[in-house]
């Protein structure tokens, strides 16, 4: 099997690490979610060695990733897992392994990082996303999600513009997600949007951190 590689994944992961440098830095174990080829994991980990990265995707993703892990062999990175697994359990596939256990004593992820996924996503699947996150994400765990957004219902440029109809005609219910809807989603299940960076090519780098219920 031939290493998978993408360039995109190649392009953007220099300004996605120093975001990442910034609000990972009191971070200690990190899920991605739809890792891809796995180029992130292992350049992040490799950046960040101070980080537990636990990549996931969807089972047909894990082969090709799994030859970036190991050619890299970090002694920071975990064996992928099926990102079904994380965030709708299914009979027949690897049950997620046990939750980390922080410095604080508490069980979770602290950290989540995901890039270009929103929209390939359909919509449904996307609210999946996040109510299945709130239930491995620990207290003040903080979020990290790359790529492109829509303002106020408009596209940002002529660029997301062409490859949103890219997206929606090869999968109708893809297409570049509008902001305040994801950020509203993310309220609903206890997110709070802290920083919004915009990145080269029309990007962003939205973050949202997991709040504290008070009693």
């Amino acid at each position: 099997m031939t290493k998978p590689f993408s360039p995109a994944s190649a392009r953007n992961r220099e300004p996605i690490l120093d975001v990442l440098r910034m609000h990972f830095a009191d971070r200690q174990h990190v899920l991605e979610i739809g890792a891809g080829t796995g180029q992130h994991a292992v350049y992040f980990a490799a950046a960040m060695p101070w980080l537990q990265w636990q990549a996931s995707d969807h089972a047909d993703h894990l082969p090709g990733m799994q030859l970036w892990l190991d050619e890299a062999a970090l002694p920071n990175t975990l064996r992928p897992i099926a990102m079904q697994a994380v965030l709708t359990p299914t009979p027949g596939l690897a049950p997620l392994p046990a939750l980390p256990v922080l410095l604080d004593g508490q069980h979770g992820f602290d950290a989540i990082y995901s890039a270009n996924t929103l929209h390939i996503m359909g919509w449904p699947q996307v609210q999946a996303l996040f109510a299945g996150l709130s239930a491995v994400m620990a207290p003040q765990a903080v979020l990290v999600v790359y790529g492109p957004f829509n303002r106020d219902g408009q596209f940002t440029s002529d660029s997301n513009r062409a490859f949103d109809a890219m997206l929606r005609e090869r999968d109708p219910a893809s297409g570049i997600r509008d902001a305040e809807a994801v950020d509203a989603l993310a309220a609903s299940v206890g997110l709070q949007l802290i920083d919004d960076i915009a990145m080269p090519a029309n990007n962003h780098c939205r973050v949202w951190r997991r709040m504290t219920v008070e009693n």
